[in-house]
């Protein structure tokens, strides 16, 4: 990264760092009174090592969190406002770094910096029944862009390769117990905010999230639309599932599984799945360890392109450790290795890479 842009990013991260100590304490100052307004701040910096050590500083091609390789950078920090009543709620939220950078770089300049931006309205008194449009958090997955919410200090290679974000119109039912939730959406495509031009085809989703009980989530996700620029007539259909499982307060089990179906040429349709589990263990009220093993396989290359002969066929395991800090800031070292069929790591089947972050959230 040249060093002036450098410069402007940390100069951003202390602004954002002075709007939090601010949020913090006007969301302190109103508690009691409970006011619909409320702010919220998240920053995370960090350094990587990558094996592969490219010529431009980047890791690999379907990576799009902690991207800078052997620097100190910004991932991802965010100002956040929320309001909520009975019947109405919204949220706004800005944001910069690599996650900003990297993963909406095919949205025009003014969307690059919006991390959520959305109202919503609640359409029956009887029923806790929301219409909500706009920018919103995807409905795939049990990940997020926030480091600090996950289990691990990076994402899968499943979330990373899967809608972070969306842009359309969601209808959600919840029941009186708060145990099913359901959520139908109307999007403009898979993952964006802007749609080009010659892409004028809707695209729908589906959610069902049933919370049995304090210790299990089960969660089914879906995407149907046509997702192609080129003008290729095709559907893409892709199916998220995942289970959490808390045992108790020190030790969890996330196992998730995505497959989807589209076109990888004109007239071939091909399948890419993708396989994840994660362990986590609380060694004690500040130390917790995590592993992932996961396994992605595309090799017709719908959606990671090698342009190898067996696409992308790839092995993943890591570990990270995590240290509470205080109650808001978290430090974190993650080791993580790759192993694919084809030689897609700067001539090589094997990739290693060990990430540090400190994370702040208010």
């Amino acid at each position: 990264m040249p060093p002036r842009f450098m410069k402007k990013n940390i100069l951003s991260m202390l602004l954002l760092v002075s709007c939090f100590v601010f949020s913090q304490n006007a969301t302190e100052a109103t508690k009691d009174s409970i006011q619909p307004l409320s702010f919220q701040g998240y920053g995370e910096v960090y350094y990587g090592y990558d094996s592969s050590n490219s010529k431009n500083n980047e890791k690999s091609n379907f990576l799009y969190n902690h991207k800078r390789n052997n620097e100190i950078n910004i991932n991802l920090a965010f100002v956040k406002a929320s309001f909520k009543q009975k019947k109405f709620r919204a949220n706004a939220a800005l944001m910069l770094g690599n996650y900003s950078q990297y993963n909406l770089s095919a949205e025009p300049n003014w969307a690059q910096f919006i991390f959520e931006a959305n109202v919503g309205f609640k359409v029956s008194k009887k029923q806790n029944i929301w219409l909500d449009t706009g920018i919103m958090p995807s409905h795939i997955g049990f990940e997020s862009a926030i480091s600090a919410d996950c289990w691990t200090l990076s994402r899968s290679m499943l979330a990373e390769n899967s809608p972070y974000y969306e842009t359309g119109v969601k209808l959600s039912y919840t029941n009186k117990s708060e145990k099913f939730n359901s959520s139908l959406y109307l999007l403009n495509g898979w993952q964006r905010i802007n749609i080009p031009g010659n892409f004028k085809q809707p695209s729908f989703g589906l959610q069902l999230n049933y919370k049995p009980n304090s210790k299990l989530v089960l969660n089914y996700s879906n995407f149907l639309g046509n997702d192609r620029t080129d003008g290729i007539e095709s559907w893409r259909l892709f199916h998220n599932l995942y289970a959490i499982y808390e045992a108790s307060n020190t030790f969890g089990i996330i196992a998730g599984f995505d497959i989807g179906t589209d076109k990888f040429d004109p007239t071939s349709y091909g399948t890419w799945y993708s396989p994840v589990l994660i362990v986590k263990q609380n060694l004690n009220e500040k130390t917790k360890i995590a592993v992932r093993g996961e396994y992605y396989s595309d090799p017709k290359q719908i959606i990671i392109s090698t342009g190898t002969e067996n696409g992308f066929q790839t092995f993943g395991l890591s570990s990270n450790l995590d240290y509470d800090i205080s109650s808001k800031i978290k430090f974190r070292i993650e080791g993580k290795m790759y192993h694919s069929t084809d030689k897609i790591f700067t001539n090589e089947n094997q990739n290693y890479s060990l990430t540090t972050n400190m994370t702040i959230k208010f």
